[in-house]
């Protein structure tokens, strides 16, 4: 793929259209949000096998992890707006879309953004507490392309994450040069902050995020919406993003919400099962 044809995608009407339908089964975006997704279980399943040293099982109504502490799964609450969903979720909740992995990128339907809610205290049980000091302790220096001279970053060991990003690391490293302006250098990992314009913590507050090359990034903070919708932008490779996925990051890009530098380690979101490590 040449340089121009791969720098940019936008999606056309069609396109839109498709993305649209695709994701009508999640939830239709100007309703209210917070009802089980009609295959809760197969997320729960995969939730459970993501995170096996962590995360003992799930029945009807819990998701238990190894230490006997127990999760409700559902809330009860099926009328939420977009903004309960994101700042009061569930354990359900954080499947109410898709994630589309494999696909080409394109325009996504209106606040279809998965992976974007999360239940801070499934994720503070299993990385720990930034403000109390918990997640430094597990953190690991991981070389970053080092062929392309990227130095080296910090992510937590918990789950393995470190390791999968080792290995994203590794395959980024063998792409053809021109793709290494987007990845090298790398913009952050580890940051104890909430999410902007949050009271959510950040998916770098568990040492589990990375935000890439800025300079090519979309950011849909930055952009001005017309007439209340957000017009997608994207100048990051797909390539790229085929390797994190495929190591159990999902992308910011996918959003409707967009953030193209960012990658966060959700297992549960891809078709993935977990290995041995």
């Amino acid at each position: 793929m040449k340089q121009k044809d791969r720098a940019i995608y936008f999606a056309g009407p069609v396109a839109i259209a498709i993305a649209i339908g695709s994701y009508a089964g999640a939830r239709d975006a100007e309703n209210s949000y917070g009802a089980a997704a009609p295959d809760a279980k197969q997320y729960l399943d995969r939730l459970v096998s993501s995170y096996p040293g962590q995360i003992e099982g799930h029945d009807n109504n819990f998701l238990i992890l190894k230490n006997g502490t127990k999760f409700p799964i559902s809330d009860g609450r099926s009328n939420k707006t977009f903004e309960k969903l994101l700042e009061n979720p569930d354990i359900d909740d954080m499947f109410y879309a898709p994630y589309p992995e494999g696909e080409t990128p394109m325009q996504p339907a209106k606040n279809m953004d998965p992976g974007r809610v999360r239940f801070e205290p499934l994720f503070v049980a299993m990385y720990g507490d930034c403000n109390k000091n918990e997640v430094l302790r597990n953190l690991r220096t991981v070389a970053w392309l080092p062929n392309h001279g990227g130095g080296s970053v910090t992510m937590t060991a918990v789950n393995g994450v470190a390791n999968a990003l080792d290995k994203v690391s590794r395959e980024l490293d063998e792409l053809p040069g021109d793709f290494i302006k987007y990845v090298v250098p790398m913009a952050g990992t580890y940051s104890c902050r909430n999410i902007a314009g949050s009271k959510m913590k950040s998916m770098h507050a568990y040492g589990t995020a990375v935000d890439i090359n800025t300079r090519y990034a979309n950011y849909w903070r930055w952009t001005k919406s017309n007439r209340g919708e957000l017009r997608w932008l994207n100048h990051i490779p797909v390539e790229i993003v085929r390797i994190f996925e495929k190591h159990g990051f999902i992308w910011g890009g996918r959003w409707y919400h967009y953030d193209t530098m960012h990658f966060e380690y959700r297992p549960e979101l891809l078709g993935y099962t977990a290995r041995p490590r």
